[in-house]
C-alpha cells in the first residue's frame, strides 16, 4: 500500500513538472524508482518511458485546446527526430558514446548559461520579431494567449534549419545513448529557434509522447514494463500533467526559466561526468 501511494505522489510530481517544463518525468521518476525504491535499472528505464507518455498525454489535451502548443513545429521537428534515433539505434556500439556524452553535457552547460543571461535581462522574453522567408513558407509562425499579461502574443520561428539540426542530433543521441531529449527539444525551439519559452515548452510535450510511443513497445516486448509499476505512475502522472499544464499558463516566463536553470545545469552535469564513467 506504501508503495502504491508513493508510485502515485511520485506520478503527480513527476506530470507536474514534466508538463510546466517539457522534459518529461523520468528526471523524477528514474532517481525515485532506483534510489528510494531499489528498483533494477531496467524496469526504472520502463515506467520511465511510461512516464514520458502519460506526461505527454495529460499535458498536449490542455495545450491543445488553449492553443498553446505550435503542432506544425511538433510535426516538423519530429521527422529530424525519428530519423535520428533510428540512425542513432542503427549506429550503437559503432559511434564511441564518450565523445557525445561530453558534446551534449557541454552543450547543456552552455544553455545553462544562456538563460542565465536570459534572466538577467529582464526583456529577454519580450518577442523581437524578425521575418524568415522558410518558417514563413512552411507557416511555422504562431501565436498564443498570455495569461499573466491577458494579451495574445505573436511570434516568428527563426533559424529552421538550426533547430532541425538540434532536434537530428538530439534524435541520434537518444537512440545511441538512450536518453531521453526534452531537454534539447525545449534548447532547440527556445535558443535556437527563438519561439516563446510557453509555446516551446508545451510543443516539446506532444513530441516528447511521439517519440516514447516509437520506443515503448520495444521496452514492453523485452519485460522492462511492470504494469504493477507503471500503472500508478501514469495514474498519477496524468492527473499531475494536467495540474501542470494549468500551472504553467499562469506562470510569468521569467519564472519557468528560472526552474529550468538548475535542470538544465545538472543533466549537463551528469551527462559530463558519464563520459568520465561516473553516473549521479
Amino acid at each position: 500500500m506504501y508503495s502504491l501511494l508513493l508510485m502515485l505522489g511520485v506520478g503527480v510530481l513527476a506530470g507536474v513538472f514534466g508538463a510546466i517544463l517539457g522534459i518529461g518525468g523520468g528526471l523524477i521518476v528514474t532517481p525515485v524508482l532506483t534510489l528510494m525504491l531499489g528498483l533494477d535499472i531496467k524496469y526504472a528505464i520502463g515506467a520511465s518511458v511510461i512516464a514520458v507518455i502519460a506526461t505527454s498525454s495529460g499535458s498536449t489535451i490542455a495545450y491543445l485546446k488553449d492553443e498553446m502548443l505550435n503542432l506544425r513545429v511538433a510535426m516538423f521537428l519530429e521527422i529530424a527526430t525519428t530519423v535520428g534515433a533510428i540512425l542513432g539505434a542503427v549506429l550503437t556500439g559503432i559511434v564511441h558514446a564518450t565523445f557525445l556524452y561530453f558534446l551534449f553535457g557541454a552543450l547543456l552547460v552552455f544553455t545553462t548559461y544562456n538563460m542565465i543571461r536570459k534572466l538577467m535581462n529582464k526583456n529577454s522574453d519580450t518577442p523581437n520579431v524578425k521575418a524568415d522567408a522558410l518558417a514563413t513558407k512552411l507557416n511555422l509562425n504562431g501565436s498564443y494567449y498570455e495569461k499573466t499579461t491577458g494579451q495574445e502574443v505573436d511570434y516568428q520561428v527563426e533559424n529552421v534549419p538550426g533547430g532541425f539540426s538540434m532536434m537530428f542530433g538530439a534524435g541520434f543521441a537518444s537512440g545511441l545513448l538512450g536518453i531521453g531529449s526534452g531537454a534539447f527539444k525545449v534548447l532547440a525551439m527556445d535558443t535556437i529557434m527563438h519561439m516563446p519559452l510557453k509555446p516551446s515548452s508545451a510543443t516539446s510535450n506532444l513530441m516528447m509522447g511521439v517519440t516514447a510511443a516509437a520506443s515503448a513497445m520495444v521496452y514492453f516486448f523485452n519485460g522492462s514494463i511492470k504494469p504493477g509499476i507503471a500503472a500508478p505512475l501514469a495514474i498519477g502522472i496524468l492527473v499531475g500533467a494536467t495540474i501542470g499544464s494549468r500551472i504553467m499558463q499562469r506562470l510569468k516566463p521569467r519564472f519557468i526559466r528560472m526552474l529550468f536553470v538548475p535542470v538544465m545545469f545538472y543533466l549537463g552535469i551528469q551527462m559530463i561526468l558519464k563520459g568520465f564513467g561516473v553516473t549521479i
